[in-house]
């Protein structure tokens, strides 16, 4: 027997243009997948979820996120890119243990599927041996969430930046061996790169050639504060490095010939916009990648900094961009008064969050909308509170009113995993407490470091200068 769940009387936001919008619809799963969505569906021997006065819509997708550094929460909301580089990377990484970085990626990732964030990529850059893989792996795993797990190696490879000499970690293999050997699975693998901005030349090079030999996906920072001023892209391009099937993270502060260049070879792009807006990336460059016709994804990027949750991060990367644009507009002399309709809309910066995306993920034909024969990443968000009635403008509500305490049920693959506002599979106090203890022991394990001082905890800690190179 099929096992089949019916979503009924929803407010649809499809993000799958042959469908549209429905102001109420339904939504029909069978084995995982989604076989219907239409304003009404009769069906038998099913389960029913009442979506009465809820938003039913496709799961978010997280492209870029440091998943390992959950435990970190806030602790650079003050720090400038380099406070960053030095405090996390230089300083409180090399002290994680195995189990610290199971544990950070337990929580960031079940802290981002309670929030409706259905797909992450987890852009994994502490694994200094092979157990600290395991644990990355199992972490994403045990979540219950749909995860790409980015390898991105450890402490060797991100110290002494710009040019480190170490090559990408080659226990790669073994994990693209032992748990992706088919990347069919829940939890699928990429490959998180340095590039020449980081590394020189010809560990760049190694690393893409590691990439290719895997047959993996790639997902890159380039163009992120004056390290991205160095035209990383053309020298890329140069060498034959440019595809369809690299994600290039941040692009602040890459010259628009080099937008340009990843446009013409397919390349996909994540704007982390609290973040590059807090640290000091440059201005987000949603406007300039569409200007030349690509349409990014989003991304969080580090909790350590900023909130978890798409809502927060879909406000900042359409107001930013919005300001933007009428600051240019003002600038040539012309305005909004004859009433042209605003370039970037609510809608827009949904399909960002959700179908491009999947797409930078290399997923768009198994998720991220609502289309009939994609695995079922569903999230229903409330809209009968103060906040969120009358529904008159259902992107806009989610956009701008929305936050994660609305997202009331959440599906992976038609599982659900939310429901009622609760967790089905973790208990949250057993996660926190697992994180603090992460917490608490690298502060212990790094009380003698020069680095790193006794008013961490407090909130006014901020990294020292290190005496040699920074990492990234």
């Amino acid at each position: 027997m099929l096992n089949r769940l019916l979503i009924r009387g929803g407010t649809v936001l499809s993000i799958d243009p042959a469908i549209g919008e429905l102001e109420q619809g339904d939504v029909l799963i069978e084995d995982g997948r989604i076989v219907a969505v239409a304003p009404s569906i009769e069906a038998e021997d099913c389960e029913v979820i009442d979506a009465t006065d809820r938003i039913v819509m496709p799961g978010f997708v997280d492209t870029h996120r440091h998943t390992w550094q959950a435990p970190w929460r806030n602790i650079a909301s003050d720090w400038s890119l380099f406070h960053y580089l030095w405090g996390m990377h230089t300083g409180l990484s090399k002290y994680y243990r195995p189990q610290d970085t199971y544990n950070g990626n337990l929580l960031g990732t079940v802290e981002a599927l309670d929030s409706g964030i259905t797909t992450l990529l987890d852009w994994s850059h502490n694994l200094a041996t092979p157990d600290h893989a395991d644990g990355a792996v199992a972490g994403l795993r045990d979540s219950g969430s749909r995860a790409v797990f980015a390898h991105g190696s450890g402490n060797q490879q991100w110290g002494s930046v710009p040019g480190n000499t170490v090559n990408h970690s080659d226990d790669a293999r073994r994990v693209r061996d032992q748990y992706f050997s088919s990347q069919d699975g829940l939890v699928t693998m990429a490959l998180a790169i340095r590039g020449p901005q980081f590394t020189t030349e010809d560990v760049a090079r190694h690393d893409w050639a590691l990439a290719r030999d895997l047959d993996l996906r790639v997902t890159v920072h380039v163009g992120d504060g004056e390290l991205g001023k160095t035209r990383p892209i053309e020298w890329m391009q140069r060498e034959g490095l440019l595809d369809d099937r690299t994600t290039y993270v941040h692009c602040c502060t890459l010259a628009d010939d080099e937008l340009q260049m990843i446009a013409d070879t397919g390349g996909t792009a994540s704007v982390a916009a609290d973040v590059e807006l807090q640290m000091g990336h440059g201005w987000p460059a949603t406007g300039r990648l569409l200007q030349v016709g690509i349409r990014p994804s989003l991304s969080i990027d580090v909790c350590t900094s900023t909130g978890g949750h798409m809502f927060g991060l879909m406000r900042t990367a359409l107001g930013t961009q919005r300001g933007l644009d009428n600051a240019a507009l003002s600038a040539a002399g012309g305005s909004l008064a004859g009433g042209e309709p605003i370039p970037l809309t609510c809608r827009d910066i949904i399909e960002f969050a959700t179908i491009e995306g999947a797409r930078a993920c290399g997923l768009d034909r198994e998720v991220g909308s609502l289309t009939p024969g994609k695995q079922a990443d569903i999230i229903l968000v409330r809209t009968d509170t103060l906040g969120m009635s009358p529904l008159n403008n259902a992107t806009g509500a989610i956009v701008y009113n929305a936050h994660p305490g609305l997202v009331e049920t959440v599906l992976v693959a038609g599982r659900v995993v939310k429901r009622d506002g609760v967790l089905v599979d973790h208990d949250p106090k057993k996660i926190i407490a697992l994180a603090e203890e992460t917490r608490d022991h690298v502060l212990v394990s790094a009380a003698d470091d020069p680095l790193i001082d006794d008013v961490v905890l407090h909130g006014t800690w901020t990294p020292r200068t290190p005496p040699a190179a920074v990492s990234a």
